[in-house]
């Protein structure tokens, strides 16, 4: 882990810094009453400054243990597991260099498509079966913020296989199974999870909330 005074988890510019730190303000001068604590509001908090949609304001929900569970596993240097390139070109690679993280998405993958075709199935759960089968699950991080077959493949694998991953992010917007895969992660008890309730999400969301972890984590050192 770099160990330098600068806060890599900041934007790099003071004038960033400054509209970013603004925009928060603005946030928490209009968001009105919320429940989280604040290891939790740090993350809606950024998935309402991504979005500027208030009603994450309620509809996000965590695990009991996901804030440090989150944390754990970036000061760990733990693999992140998305579900499209999108969540993969939207995290900034200076701040997981930080903690020495890695991201990885398969769903494009030659393998993947074959596997798909083969079994009827879709390129997102096979993706995630690649993904374990690379061991890239047990104690990484499941970021998923398009696909709710892979959200339901990554809890199938947790009930039925003993698959452990340090935190499952699971924000997949639209309107086939994406409320019901976000409904079965919070159903799991023994893998901390991070979700949005209903069809609302998406990649961005997911960037927002990991974003925040990182920045959690660097507050720690």
């Amino acid at each position: 882990m770099n160990n330098d005074n600068v806060t890599v988890t900041e934007q790099l510019t003071e004038a960033g810094r400054r509209i970013e730190h603004d925009s928060f303000a603005i946030v928490d001068a209009e968001v009105g009453a919320h429940a989280y604590d604040p290891g939790q509001w740090h993350v809606v908090r950024r998935m309402i400054h991504a979005t500027a949609d208030f009603e994450f304001n309620g509809s996000t929900r965590f695990h009991p243990q996901a804030i440090s569970a989150g944390i754990r596993a970036v000061r760990a240097g733990a693999a992140v597991v998305a579900d499209v390139e999108m969540i993969c070109v939207g995290l900034s690679k200076p701040r997981l260099d930080h903690f020495g993280m890695s991201v990885h998405q398969f769903i494009a993958d030659a393998d993947v498509i074959a596997s798909a075709k083969a079994q009827n199935t879709t390129r997102a759960a096979q993706a995630m079966r690649k993904a374990r089968a690379a061991g890239l699950l047990d104690g990484g991080i499941v970021a998923v913020g398009n696909a709710p077959t892979a959200l339901l493949e990554v809890v199938r694998m947790v009930r039925e296989d003993g698959v452990n991953p340090a935190l499952i992010v699971g924000m997949p917007v639209g309107f086939v199974a994406a409320a019901e895969s976000k409904a079965e992660t919070a159903a799991l008890e023994s893998v901390p999870w991070i979700v949005t309730e209903g069809r609302k999400g998406g990649s961005t969301l997911v960037v927002a909330a990991l974003h925040a972890l990182l920045a959690l984590a660097e507050a720690e050192t």
